[in-house]
């Protein structure tokens, strides 16, 4: 088992996925929210942490494609990779974005920074985490049918980024000290959850469409039945039962938990709420670490086995 690998793809997925989804949440959250996040610090070490990770991704793809060990890539095999493969191409693209992205991250100043500072770095980190596509599963077809593939993967991708870093920027603005949460700070709090509850609709049908087509084009029906007799279809079906309580929390916090802190929020006085709000936040981006976690494991197992 490739466990160097696994990490490295988890900590990339996470890293871009965070970095893209919290500069595309400051950029549609009510105003004020970028004032109250630390939005500068963390894009920027999500960008500088990508570069290295990706560096550290391209000597474990390079080693896998060439069957040597980490220890015995070589220039030669490295400029080979990234001068003649699809992946080395998407590797390229997203070291050139993550640089843009901490470039523009790092201009990100003010109370009140401008939105086309937020925009450019949400555009940058979503190429970069675009070009993760070319490392699995989406990048395995042909022709028509493989753009169909890609595309889907890409917009999986995307949709996944949104939601796990609009919680990162959800958890960030109901983490705050009891003692610093005053009437305009749940006020705020509430009309960001408000907000993100269309986003985060938009979000869930995008990855739940292009999920059924991934699917679809990975296992194909005659693959189903075999899913829980093999280590692929076992971490498949585990990774949508977590996608599905996450679904379950969402749910609550849009219809349940976010009313009844608006309710109350222009009291000031709403420890239980938030409490609450705090609870199915943390709980709920568990599990999307959690999904993550599994999506960088069966991105390097082998398809063909779950429908074998």
């Amino acid at each position: 088992m490739d466990w160097a690998g696994i990490a490295i793809r988890f900590a990339l997925y996470l890293d871009l996925m965070l970095a893209c989804g919290l500069a595309a949440f400051a950029l549609t959250a009510p105003a004020g929210t970028a004032r109250v996040m630390p939005l500068r610090a963390v894009l920027v070490a999500c960008g500088c942490l990508g570069l290295v990770l990706s560096a550290g991704g391209l000597l474990v793809m390079t080693a896998a494609m060439a069957g040597t060990t980490l220890a015995q890539v070589d220039r030669e095999t490295l400029t080979m990779i990234v001068d003649e493969t699809p992946y080395g191409a998407a590797w390229t693209i997203r070291m050139v974005a993550l640089v843009l992205a901490v470039g523009s991250a790092s201009t990100i100043r003010g109370a009140e920074p401008p939105p086309t500072r937020i925009a450019a770095s949400a555009i940058a980190f979503g190429l970069a985490v675009a070009t993760l596509a070319w490392g699995g599963h989406g990048a395995m077809s042909e022709g028509a049918l493989g753009l169909l593939h890609l595309g889907a993967d890409i917009l999986h991708l995307l949709g996944a980024a949104i939601w796990m870093g609009s919680l990162l920027g959800l958890v960030l603005l109901v983490a705050r000290p009891a003692a610093r949460i005053d009437a305009g700070h749940l006020d705020l709090s509430w009309r960001a959850l408000h907000g993100f509850s269309r986003a985060g609709t938009a979000a869930v049908a995008i990855i739940v469409v292009t999920g059924v087509v991934n699917g679809w084009l990975i296992i194909g029906p005659d693959g189903m039945p075999s899913l829980p007799f093999t280590l692929y279809g076992q971490l498949l079906l585990a990774k949508l039962g977590a996608f599905a309580a996450m679904v379950g929390l969402a749910s609550l916090n849009r219809f349940r938990l976010t009313p009844a802190l608006g309710s109350v929020a222009s009291s000031g006085a709403a420890r239980r709420e938030i409490g609450a709000l705090r609870l199915s936040l943390a709980f709920e981006a568990a599990l999307g670490i959690a999904v993550l976690a599994l999506v960088a494991w069966l991105g390097t197992l082998e398809p063909v086995s779950a429908a074998g």
